[in-house]
């Protein structure tokens, strides 16, 4: 039997989160992330553990089918591989920062600086496309202390919360790119394994509209069910039930997270009683 292979991160929170996606999608993983290699259950599916710089080359290498990994180093090791699916969890920003008592007018101030970074493809393209002239200092380790020992004048790298920074004594200045977690295939799948990757996409997809919307319930008098089902469209329509007590009915929809508190308050204003908002686990359509 045909099976996907995927190549996700061996530790840390993007391991993680793939995982929990991927558990939510009812797969389930019969041996931990401390192997090379892992089979499950629920799915065709089996996880090859790597570290995340090195995804990008298994895929195109066709030693994994797919990959989970950040866009970050999708496009820092710039494989002959495609971005398939924006996940939308592990997100952060590809940055400049400086020391905090450096002055920072514009970008210019960079020319004839030396900037470290782990990043030095994505640092040089940034350079290039802005006319600017600084020196490139690749660093492997913790770049952030940089500035502080001598070692460079400011740094290029992965900020989330920015605490990390402002421990080093540092301010971002330059947000060069937003990243979040992605999936990748190489250039061309089999078609056996193309209908797998796109099997699983489904489930992925079925998730992710799941966790942005929520199921309301609520009770609505008979003069207001023409204002109120406006409120809550729903996919198609909202189910609509007569209560027990004459007058009434409860109606039943879907609405978006982002338009949540928004809709909940004109509900109540449009006279909707008994108002439940209940999550999603999975949601086709």
């Amino acid at each position: 039997m045909e099976k996907l292979t995927m190549a996700i991160q061996k530790s840390g929170r993007l391991s993680e989160d793939s995982i929990k996606l991927l558990k939510k999608c009812g797969i389930r993983i019969q041996n931990g992330n401390n192997k090379l290699k892992a089979k499950t259950n629920g799915f065709p599916l089996e996880l090859i553990f790597l570290r995340d710089d090195d995804i990008p080359q298994y895929v195109e290498d066709g030693v994994a089918d797919a990959g989970i990994l950040g866009l970050n180093e999708v496009l820092e090791k710039n494989k002959q591989v495609e971005v398939i699916e924006n996940l939308g969890f592990s997100r952060c920003r590809l940055s400049v920062a400086i020391p905090r008592d450096m002055d920072y007018p514009g970008k210019e101030a960079l020319n004839g600086k030396r900037i470290a970074t782990s990043y030095p493809i994505l640092l040089e393209k940034f350079i290039r496309e802005n006319g600017l002239k600084a020196e490139i200092h690749p660093i492997s380790g913790s770049v952030e202390v940089t500035p502080g020992l001598g070692l460079a004048d400011a740094i290029f790298e992965i900020v989330s919360s920015g605490s990390t920074l402002l421990s080093n004594g540092l301010k971002e200045v330059e947000t060069v790119l937003q990243s979040e977690a992605v999936m990748i295939t190489g250039t061309s799948l089999p078609q056996e394994i193309q209908g797998l990757l796109d099997q699983l996409l489904f489930r992925i997809r079925s998730v992710q509209k799941a966790a942005h919307n929520k199921y309301i319930l609520l009770n609505a008098p008979e003069s207001k069910l023409e204002q109120i089902i406006s409120l809550i469209p729903g996919i198609k329509s909202p189910t609509m039930m007569p209560l027990a007590e004459s007058g009434w009915y409860s109606l039943h929809s879907v609405i978006s997270e982002d338009d949540f508190w928004d809709v909940i308050d004109q509900l109540k204003a449009a006279g909707a009683e008994g108002i439940l908002v209940v999550p999603i686990e999975n949601m086709v359509t």
